[in-house]
């Protein structure tokens, strides 16, 4: 019996019913190569998929209390979903600037954390809430 390698990729699949605003948003505004854009013809609207590069994926992992504190301290309130997409850019306000004027809704602008991080959370497309974060100090 082999030991289990683990995962060689992390992928988030997300349902976009304007699948070209959100492709826009995340490869345009956001800067997300694209590294797959597929469509399969069918029976009336063809079915597409478009893969964006997101660099290193994680899997965070967190429980109640850890999430109402990342709220408090990124928004002042509690505001997250089952679900958030954090991505690591390299300006967090530049980043912030370009997805709102990309059509995002700023929840909390660049805000900086006890981790020695700036973080922004914002409402993007597909009904995902995202955090926009640089890491300015080591974590």
């Amino acid at each position: 019996m082999t030991e289990p390698t683990g995962a060689l990729q992390l992928r988030l699949v997300v349902h976009a019913e304007d699948l070209d605003a959100a492709v826009a948003f995340f490869r345009d505004a956001l800067g997300l190569p694209a590294e797959l854009d597929l469509t399969t013809p069918g029976d009336g609207e063809d079915a597409r998929v478009v893969v964006l590069d997101a660099g290193r994926a994680t899997l965070e992992l967190v429980n109640t209390p850890q999430r109402s504190l990342i709220d408090s301290l990124e928004v002042g309130r509690d505001v997250s979903r089952e679900i958030r997409v954090a991505l690591e850019v390299d300006d967090a306000a530049g980043a912030t600037a370009r997805a709102v004027a990309a059509g995002a809704e700023e929840v909390a602008p660049p805000t900086t954390t006890p981790w020695g991080s700036l973080n922004a959370r914002l409402e993007g497309p597909a009904g995902l809430q995202l955090t926009l974060f640089q890491q300015v100090e080591p974590e």
